[in-house]
């Protein structure tokens, strides 16, 4: 199993609209492409800003492509993405998963 990783930050006061997007969104989007195991969406609010960070769970890297492209470190974005974000992560993550407890 693969784990893909993208964090990205909001006004705080933008938080619940930003998620309620990225369910409709990018989440239903990586949990429906053939491949993937599970999507969750963390957010933490610290001050004036939250931080999400999106985990989504792969069988490979290749089911990783149909999603993202070839270049699959390379994050991608929706429409609204910049009405939202103050900041993101241009960059996504990647790791083997080496022990899991269930």
């Amino acid at each position: 199993m693969v784990v893909r990783s993208w964090r990205g930050w909001t006004a705080a006061a933008d938080a619940d609209r930003y998620a309620a997007y990225m369910n409709e969104t990018g989440v239903a989007e990586l949990a429906a492409t053939p491949g993937n195991q599970g999507v969750q969406m963390w957010q933490r609010i610290e001050g004036d800003r939250a931080e999400f960070l999106v985990v989504s769970y792969w069988d490979s890297r290749d089911a990783i492509r149909a999603f993202a492209g070839d270049d699959i470190d390379v994050a991608r974005y929706y429409p609204e993405d910049d009405a939202y974000l103050l900041e993101k992560d241009p960059r996504c993550r990647h790791y083997d998963v080496v022990a899991s407890l269930d």
